[in-house]
Order: structure tokens, then sequence, then C-alpha cells
């Protein structure tokens, strides 16, 4: 598969297992809204850095160089991150690789999925995230963020484990920060 040609899934063959069973780190959030789907997803690619307060901050401290003015959307689409999954069907998965716990834009690049899906170089680690809306059979829709964490030899574990405090710590800002005004955003069409 090409850089750019992502792998296609129906949103009922969302299998993040397939990309990354085994997550040393999962953290999952949702949040329903009365909007239906498509409006719910249109209005979730629109959130930026700068719409998300706190969240968008730790996002460009944690990736330097990145503008306030970015949505999540290109965020998610462009370098250092691989999209996996792209699906018309209201969602999108991506991953990244490398040492996440730096400062530095350490993040090797990506051919296509499968790399991602066979990375395991010592010392790094391979992140996945999740986003999707799936309908509610009694109106309105569920909007899904999902990430996952596997680190690499003993490194990328020590690596890691540094890191985990700032994610149990600001990880409610996904749901806080994005998804909240994305449901907000979605309500108000």
């Amino acid at each position: 598969m090409v850089r750019g040609q992502p792998a296609r899934a129906a949103l009922t063959e969302l299998d993040l297992d397939y990309w990354l069973p085994a997550p040393n780190v999962r953290v999952s959030h949702r949040r329903q809204s009365s909007a239906g789907p498509d409006d719910l997803w249109q209005a979730a690619c629109t959130i930026g850095l700068d719409d998300s307060s706190l969240l968008g901050r730790l996002v460009r401290w944690r990736i330097p160089g990145l503008g306030r003015d970015l949505s999540f959307d290109h965020l998610f689409r462009e370098e250092p991150f691989l999209v996996l999954i792209d699906s018309q069907e209201r969602a999108l998965v991506s991953g990244l690789v490398g040492r996440i716990w730096t400062l530095r834009r350490d993040y090797p690049q990506l051919s296509d999925p499968e790399e991602f899906r066979q990375w395991s170089a010592g010392g790094t680690a391979r992140v996945l995230f999740a986003n999707w809306v799936e309908p509610v059979a009694s109106g309105g829709a569920v909007l899904h963020s999902e990430t996952r964490v596997d680190a690499a030899g003993a490194q990328g574990r020590l690596g890691l484990a540094t890191l985990r405090p700032v994610i149990r710590a600001f990880q409610q800002l996904i749901a806080t920060d994005g998804l909240d005004e994305a449901v907000r955003r979605a309500e108000r069409r």
C-alpha cells in the first residue's frame, strides 16, 4: 500500500485490535449527542487545537511546531501521523511511532499502514488514535475517541513510564475539551 492510500473499512469493521491488540496504555472516551451521525462527525472534524483550550496547548507542547489553527482532523491526517483507516462511514484511525516521551519530534516516517502494524523498534512506542461516530437506535449518535499506546523493549517501557503521569493527569481533556465541544457544535446546527 502506498502512503496516502489508507486502508478503507466499514464502520462495522473498525477493529482496533488488528492495529494494536495489547496496548500498555488505553484511553477511551465517548459522548452521546442528540445530533445525527453525519452532523456529529462533521462537527468533530472542525475542532481545532485553539478550540480545545488546555488540550490544544498540550498537543502543541508534545508535538512542537504545530499551528494553533490546525484542526484535529487535519493533524491526524498529516506527518508525523499516518492514516490507517479513513472511512466514509465517519471514522478516522491514525498511527504514530517513535519516542513519544521526548519533546523532540522523534517520530520516524512510516510508508504504509502495515509498517505501523509491524513496528517493533526497541526504545520506541506505537500510538493509535481512533475517532468515530456511531448512530444510536433511539436517535442521535455517539462520538468515540480511543487512544492506545504500545511500548517496545525495556527502553520503550521506561520511556512510557515517564509519560504515564502526564497521561493520567490530562487524558480527561479529550472528553471535556474535545468531544464536548464537538457535541455542542453538532447540536447547534
